[in-house]
């Protein structure tokens, strides 16, 4: 499990992310993230949140990926891989984590490997920004 301070947990926050934040897709998962401290203010989802502890982290895993327990399995999956990779993850991002239907039979080394490159991607763009 994910510890509470790294839980993306409202609706809002989901909504935010996944609309201004950066789309990054791989073959199992596409990545939604959002840098809340470069974020441009003007909307109340937009003011600063109060960091403890690092990023949040959030899931959505839908019906298109397979059944209950297909969903739980992925779920668990992603969540083991968002735990392990929370220390790479600049503090003050919000992050998405949509699995896609290839998502059902992937390892969690395929699941990993997508998650990774996707932040090494994210990594290098957000470098030119600078």
């Amino acid at each position: 499990m994910l510890p509470e301070q790294h839980k993306l947990r409202s609706s809002s926050d989901f909504t935010v992310t996944v609309r201004r934040g950066r789309r990054i897709g791989r073959k199992t998962i596409v990545l939604h993230i959002r840098d809340t401290a470069t974020s441009k203010s003007g909307n109340e989802a937009d003011t600063p949140v109060a960091r403890i502890g690092g990023p949040r982290i959030g899931l959505v895993v839908s019906k298109a990926v397979g059944n209950a327990v297909t969903r739980h399995a992925v779920s668990r999956k992603l969540r083991h891989v968002a735990l392990g990779l929370r220390d790479e993850i600049p503090s003050s991002c919000d992050l998405v984590l949509r699995a896609l239907p290839a998502s059902a039979t992937a390892t969690s080394q395929e699941l990993t490997e997508d998650v990774q490159s996707a932040l090494r991607s994210f990594r290098r763009s957000s470098r030119g920004k600078r």
